[in-house]
């Protein structure tokens, strides 16, 4: 297992968010973390980041304590993607989306850009079909194009494991699926693992090979696709739903 969640609780202030949290994720695999609004979703991510800080319980990526390792090496380790874009500090900045995807390389620059570096952000532009872009300003981006930016920068940093939170923000139907399939397949390419955030059941259906709802500040259930049952759909959502085979897809469908 590339990463193991054992017994995580976290609380803001007096009030619980996460209780007893556990779970575990290989490389190549892609994990969906679903609930309802509030269910501590993000606060999860920020707490396998080492961004928050649990009260209670571990999490060991490749086997170490994430809280014992360096922000450094974590940056070595986990690729994030935010859910807002002011995480980045790049309103009103004069870089360029070459220059933004090439900050994903710091944690591996020591003294200059090598060419190492420059390749390998050269590939990931290519591969989020970005090239075009290459020289324009990230302030003169639509929103679509900068999340896409802000993904490539994250996989620039060569991670084991990318955190991925609402990645489908301000992307329409196109990109969406591009960019859930860019993610897919670099999971499987580079043997790596995916945990994102995602409110479409549908789109972490077609995407993820397991599954792990929130509810109530703890784990509701977790597994691949057949925990995705009607029945615990509709407890987590509080909606009915049917679940449904298109193409050997399923799909949820609210009643």
């Amino acid at each position: 297992m590339i990463l193991q969640v054992d017994g995580i609780d976290f609380s803001y202030r007096s009030r619980p968010v996460l209780k007893g949290v556990k779970f575990e994720v290989k490389k190549g695999e892609i994990l969906s973390i679903l609930g309802n609004n509030g269910a501590g979703k993000s606060t999860l991510l920020k707490c396998l980041n080492k961004i928050l800080k649990p009260q209670k319980g571990t999490v060991f990526i490749d086997r170490k304590d994430v809280l014992k390792l360096s922000r450094l090496e974590v940056a070595k380790k986990i690729g994030y993607v935010a859910q807002r874009y002011e995480s980045y500090n790049l309103d009103g900045t004069n870089f360029t989306v070459f220059e933004a995807v090439l900050m994903g390389r710091k944690p591996y620059i020591k003294w200059d850009v090598s060419a190492h570096d420059l390749e390998i952000v050269n590939n990931i532009l290519r591969v989020f079909n970005l090239e075009e872009l290459a020289l324009r300003k990230i302030n003169e981006l639509s929103g679509g194009e900068l999340q896409k930016v802000i993904i490539a920068r994250a996989l620039a940093q060569e991670p084991e494991i990318l955190l991925l939170d609402e990645p489908t923000n301000n992307l329409d139907l196109k990109n969406q699926l591009e960019v859930l399939q860019i993610v897919k397949k670099c999971v499987y390419e580079q043997n790596i693992a995916a945990i994102m955030v995602i409110h479409d059941i549908n789109l972490a259906l077609r995407f993820s090979d397991k599954f792990l709802f929130l509810k109530d500040n703890s784990v509701f259930a977790c597994g691949g696709v057949e925990i995705m049952t009607p029945e615990n759909i509709s407890c987590v959502y509080g909606v009915p739903v049917t679940v449904k085979k298109h193409q050997n897809l399923p799909l949820v469908v609210p009643l």
